[in-house]
């Protein structure tokens, strides 16, 4: 297992979950309730009824599993600093906002962001501690 105690799990690395191996999580994991509309919106997104299921079952499962953190005013305050960060790189943070509540969500848990792809959280790492995973 890593060393870090605890995680907030993005939804990349929600959903690629059962491919990670313990030693690269930490003991305990959370999810943003962000997480949870992204995977909501998921079976909407594809015309095949399998891969529908699936994704159904995912969020069902996420549902479950997890007391998903709250996206709330204090993330929303959060939001500005993690922008700002994101901006300072000369990037645009418009298709990626979604990634950028999360990470503000991280941010006022005080949680390291545990993600798939780490490239869409460049600039960050001067707010929150994002993780490869």
């Amino acid at each position: 297992m890593t060393d870090l105690p605890r995680g907030l799990l993005d939804t990349s690395a929600l959903i690629d979950l059962p491919l990670l191996t313990a030693d690269v999580l930490p003991a305990e994991l959370s999810i943003s309730a962000l997480t949870i509309a992204e995977l909501a919106a998921g079976p909407h997104a594809t015309t095949d009824s399998d891969e529908r299921a699936a994704r159904q079952q995912r969020l069902q499962w996420a549902e479950a599993t997890f007391d998903p953190l709250p996206f709330d005013v204090r993330a929303a305050r959060a939001f500005g600093r993690v922008y700002a960060a994101v901006r300072a790189t000369g990037r645009t943070s418009r298709s990626r906002v979604v990634d950028l509540q999360i990470a503000a969500v991280a941010e006022v848990h005080q949680l390291p962001l545990l993600t798939r792809n780490p490239q869409d959280f460049v600039g960050l790492d001067r707010v929150i501690d994002i993780v490869a995973v």
